[in-house]
């Protein structure tokens, strides 16, 4: 089983037993003997069952799935799940040969008490998760006893109503029932809860000692460097301004600005565009080329920037308000300038307010070629750039939210670019042909082999180039198992109209990056990283700019409390990122390509895959490294942008950098 299926069993094993432990309880508050016997002994198989599960999930995924359930909710659980089983199973044992007798009140408060451990557990992992912190341990330890005083009080309430009303708290013989058992009055009841409440608050605030709120993490790697390097700011670190030699300059104008939108269909969508459309314009360049952008705001009320998504441009030229620069406000502009040094398919959009920004339309896509022809690339080549991007629950792909219909003469080379520009996965299948993914977020695969009748799944902000010689019959295109849109090629303009339906593709097996390609040197040895960072994403409360929130976390914290991971130039980093939760990551780090280590302990044996985004489904562990040779302060962030909007948000900071343009933690998603 998969570590996501142990999670998911273990999320039932638990509502299991919290629900067996409250049955146990209520039918003995009944004494319905028989049902409230049959409950218990559901309740501690259902005990036993977790711990399995908990064991095995740990096994599958590692100490971060199973921490705060090893070190609180199981123990917990034992604690007074045994409690429960010897103070009323003997009571209730003894009651089946005497249907009349009445079961003791303790049996009841006992029964009840190990239902609170149980559910406590299970809100524990749901709201706070990885890592746990002696803070929330002990107040939830508090509450429990808490809920078993109240449960005490209310059950000796019933028990004797009549002489409860007659207590008098002053008076020591009152201090005990009928039948001389010690009573709790209502006095000492909110006097122990009080205590309870204080003991949990400061037990809370002493805990969260524990977790670290420095503002910087060090991998591992030292917080003070050896040498002193001048203090370098962020708005120093901006691009070339001139070609390389036999480079061009390309300039573009982008006014960002709210406009209605006629698609083919005829339909209008109100949107923010770049210059009025969408997407916004296509920026092609040629290797050595200087790319020189003005952005200009005609109208979007909260501010634009142009984050140039996988490029490794200088720091001061990526767009991360607050980090890199201000935001671009309602009648200001900015100039980004950058050398075309990088080949590939890549796109744009804004960094501020993304989650809210790129869904409305402020993306556009860049492509660089390369200055020497790729091998067998003709004049005819087709080569098609096609953004695929949910607007209102309508797919565009490129400026079409209908079928997209091209033509190619057999034999010509043809290049599909597909970019995801959707904060989810899309699922791409192209039929009719066998073709060669010959790059990933703009970067070659080494040796790509042909493959055909495969699903090609495409994290949100990732890149695909596909490659193929068009054979003499007509190629489908399916997004999303959509099979009566997407894109056509046709060999003349009147295939079309023969074109049989495309067949069924939702079936094909997912095709695995991590196994396609040759194998090449590597340019480091990932397992001999300078610094090491451990991400684990889940879902939790945390503070998200200031306030409480069920917030997207890393490490149990959220946007701007996550502390920086500060590296060195020249360091060698690796990250492991872990996804504890039940939603899936596409995790991007600003500036630096990534080379996938492994995926769950399975190390990536086919070409080195060097990716700016990759998706972290639930469950799965990834290891990555990289080199740290792009001086600056970078968004490392979750590319499912109302995630990062949610809290899911770091930075990774050179030592000796800093900005002028924000506080310690800013860089709006």
């Amino acid at each position: 089983m998969t570590t996501i299926q142990w999670i998911l069993l273990d999320h039932v094993a638990a509502l299991v037993s919290v629900a067996t432990w409250f049955a146990a309880g209520v039918t003995t508050a009944l004494n319905r003997v028989r049902l409230g016997l049959g409950f218990l002994v559901a309740a501690v198989v259902a005990a036993l069952i977790r711990v399995s599960t908990v064991v095995m999930l740990a096994r599958a995924g590692g100490w971060w799935f199973a921490q705060e359930k090893v070190l609180l909710g199981l123990p917990m659980l034992a604690v007074t799940g045994l409690a429960a089983a010897l103070i009323a199973g003997r009571p209730l044992l003894d009651a089946r040969q005497a249907p009349d007798q009445v079961l003791p009140a303790g049996s009841v408060v006992a029964l009840l008490t190990a239902a609170y451990a149980a559910l406590a557990g299970l809100v524990v992992t749901f709201f706070v998760g990885y890592p746990l912190t002696w803070g929330v341990a002990l107040i939830t330890i508090a509450i429990v006893c808490l809920g078993a005083l109240l449960t005490a009080r209310a059950v000796a309430a019933k028990a004797d109503d009549a002489a409860e009303s007659a207590v008098d708290d002053d008076d020591p013989a009152a201090a005990l029932t009928p039948d001389g058992r010690p009573r709790f009055s209502r006095r000492q009841v909110m006097t122990l809860a009080g205590r309870a409440v204080v003991v949990g608050a400061g037990s809370a605030g002493a805990g969260l000692s524990f977790l670290s709120a420095e503002s910087v993490t060090t991998g591992g790697g030292p917080a003070h460097l050896p040498y002193h390097r001048p203090h370098v700011s962020v708005a120093d670190l901006r691009g070339a301004r001139k070609p390389a030699p036999g480079g061009a300059t390309k300039r573009h104008v982008l006014t960002a600005q709210k406009a209605t939108v006629r698609l083919p269909s005829g339909r209008e969508l109100h949107a923010w565009t770049y210059a009025g459309q969408l997407p916004g314009p296509a920026i092609a360049a040629t290797e050595g080329d200087l790319i020189e952008v003005t952005l200009r705001n005609a109208d979007i009320d909260d501010g634009v920037t142009l984050h140039w998504h996988g490029y490794d441009i200088a720091c001061g030229e990526d767009g991360a308000p607050g980090v890199t620069q201000h935001v671009v406000a309602p009648g200001e502009e900015f100039v980004y300038h950058f050398r075309a040094d990088q080949v590939g398919t890549y796109w744009y959009h804004t960094h501020q307010a993304s989650h809210e920004g790129v869904r409305k339309g402020l993306y556009g896509t860049l492509v660089v070629h390369p200055r020497a022809p790729r091998p067998r690339t003709a004049a005819a080549e087709l080569d098609l750039t096609l953004p695929v991007h949910t607007f209102d629950d309508t797919v565009l792909i490129g400026d079409r939210d209908a079928r997209a219909d091209h033509t190619a003469a057999a034999g010509t080379p043809v290049r599909l670019r597909l970019l995801n520009t959707d904060s989810d996965p899309h699922r791409f299948a192209l039929a009719g042909t066998a073709f060669r993914v010959a790059g990933v977020d703009g970067r070659d695969i080494d040796q790509p082999g042909e493959v055909s009748e495969v699903g090609l799944r495409l994290p949100a902000g990732g890149r695909y180039d596909l490659v193929f010689d068009m054979p003499d019959t007509s190629v489908a295109l399916v997004v999303d198992n959509d099979r009566n849109g997407g894109v056509r090629l046709h060999t003349d303009r009147n295939s079309a109209a023969a074109e049989p339906a495309v067949d069924d593709t939702s079936d094909w097996p997912e095709l695995d990056l991590l196994h396609y390609g040759e194998p090449a040197p590597m340019p480091f040895d990932g397992g001999h990283a300078d610094r090491h960072f451990t991400l684990v994403l889940d879902r939790g409360v945390a503070m998200v700019d200031g306030r409480p929130a069920y917030a997207h976390t890393v490490n149990g914290r959220g946007h701007p409390s996550i502390p920086d991971q500060l590296v060195a130039e020249g360091d060698l980093v690796r990250f492991t990122v872990v996804n504890q939760s039940l939603e899936t990551h596409p995790w991007h780090l600003h500036g630096h390509p990534v080379l996938i280590l492994s995926r769950d302990g399975t190390r990536s044996s086919g070409s080195p895959l060097w990716v700016d985004t990759f998706d972290v489904r639930p469950g799965e562990v990834w290891e990555v490294a990289f080199k740290a040779t792009n001086l600056g302060i970078w968004m490392n962030h979750c590319h499912n942008l109302p995630h990062a909007h949610q809290g899911m948000m770091l930075r990774l900071a050179y030592d000796g950098v800093g900005s002028p343009f924000g506080d310690a933690h800013t860089g709006h998603g």
